[in-house]
């Protein structure tokens, strides 16, 4: 992440639960856009500094809170609707980004971030 630190133009964060926004903001370029869609249940510090000094914007937009996501894995559950995705480590978002410029991408591209960054010891 430290080498990612002011070099994004927008971050879609997804996250229902509580967490860190200073973390995902650090990650924004001049200008940048941090878009809320996840709708955690208990309020998130939002650090204003770095938003200010930054130049850099926090927005959201209304997609439903955990009980409409629930419905919905539901749903798709008891009709047999699954996501149709390619599953990649974090060291192939490069390509990745290429393979979207080239518009050679049949599916969602899901980043595996619970094998891709294991500490090394």
């Amino acid at each position: 992440m430290k080498a990612a630190i002011g070099t994004l133009d927008g971050i879609i964060d997804t996250v229902s639960a509580v967490h860190s926004l200073l973390p995902l903001v650090s990650l924004l370029k001049s200008h940048g856009k941090l878009v809320m869609v996840g709708a955690p249940e208990k309020p998130l510090e939002l650090p204003v500094f770095p938003l200010i000094l930054g130049r850099r914007i926090v927005a959201g937009s209304n997609i439903g809170g955990l009980k409409e996501t629930q419905e919905m894995i539901d749903f798709a559950a008891k009709h047999n609707v699954k996501p149709e995705i390619e599953v990649i480590p974090i060291d192939y978002v490069n390509t990745a980004m290429k393979r979207l410029i080239k518009l050679d991408v049949k599916y969602r591209f899901v980043i595996d971030i619970g094998n891709t960054l294991k500490p090394k010891f």
